[in-house]
């Protein structure tokens, strides 16, 4: 099977098709045929670096770790699997190493997998797993609901879009902030309010939010506590190292104010959840681009230059 894979380390590293044996299954996996994969930042900031280091001879070399989202259709199934069955319709991710979406098929755990929602097309359903189960995590943690006023920063992009979405099916006041080219697009989205970073700063906003959710992880508790309610919640995405360790700083001890990182896991429970909401016609996916799997590299190149609007996608095979 063809599957991407890296060459080269640091500042020469790309990522070219190669041809490799398909991956076997343990007794709770299944073997999914890809149709569709999806690149986020997670996959150029880490997995790249890490396909990098490993030795391209004798085992090993059958070792690629790029792309963790996945849509396609199951060809085979371990003994354990109870709820799926070859010919099923899935989409989902696993960002454990083993799962390589990026190639013409893949394994994947039954867990980390649901059915694909009917109404999309592969390519939408793969641009979905990661970064819609990001927004509905953190919302969890916020404990959003109809009487919550948000703020959502990188409203734009492969999670705000999905964000701002689910917080208008759950009722949330939204503020979102993005850049002018993406107003309407975000506003289209149900953000009822938007701040364009662009012309204003949103920090200066006289507004206060039960919850701010930061999809690109740059700002932190300390940037954005003016904006918070005294028993606020500011919830990044650390996808960079300073928010992480902003996350687990020390809260002042006079505030009541929280911070914390949703780390994203994948399972079949919330993936049904936001399959419920694109069956309901509450969330769509929105595709900025999509790339064949000999362009794989291309794609993580446009992804690294932070101006995508919505989701780049990886066609492998077309439906």
């Amino acid at each position: 099977m063809k599957a991407a894979s890296t060459r080269g380390f640091g500042k020469s590293i790309s990522i070219t098709t190669t041809e490799t044996e398909k991956p076997s299954l343990g007794p709770n996996d299944v073997l999914v045929e890809v149709y569709a994969s999806s690149v986020n930042p997670k996959d150029w900031k880490l997995n790249t670096n890490l396909s990098s280091l490993i030795p391209k001879v004798g085992s090993l070399a059958k070792l690629h770790i790029l792309g963790d989202d996945l849509a396609g259709i199951i060809v085979d199934k371990g003994k354990n699997v109870t709820g799926f069955k070859p010919g099923d319709h899935v989409y989902g991710m696993d960002m454990r190493l083993r799962t390589n979406a990026c190639a013409e098929y893949a394994r994947i755990a039954s867990k980390r997998i649901a059915h694909k929602p009917a109404n999309i097309s592969f390519n939408e359903a793969a641009a979905t797993p990661l970064a819609a189960l990001t927004a509905l995590q953190a919302f969890q943690i916020g404990k959003l609901g109809p009487s919550s006023e948000l703020l959502i920063i990188g409203a734009s992009g492969g999670v705000g879009t999905f964000a701002v979405q689910i917080a208008k099916a759950l009722g949330a006041h939204t503020v979102a902030v993005c850049s002018h080219r993406n107003i309407d697009l975000v506003t289209q989205l149900g953000a009822d309010e938007v701040i364009d970073y662009t012309r204003e700063d949103f920090k200066k906003s006289d507004k206060k939010f039960d919850v701010i959710f930061d999809a690109t992880a740059f700002e932190s508790l300390d940037s954005c506590r003016t904006l918070l309610k005294n028993e606020g919640i500011f919830i990044t995405t650390s996808g960079h190292g300073a928010a992480i360790f902003n996350a687990y700083k020390p809260r002042l001890p006079f505030s009541k104010q929280k911070t914390t990182s949703v780390w994203v896991e994948s399972h079949t429970r919330d993936l049904e959840t936001i399959k419920n909401l694109i069956e309901a016609g509450k969330v769509k996916p929105i595709i900025d681009s999509v790339f064949p799997l000999s362009e794989t590299d291309a794609a993580y190149k446009k992804s690294k230059g932070g101006r995508a609007k919505g989701k780049i996608v990886i066609e492998i095979k077309k439906s």
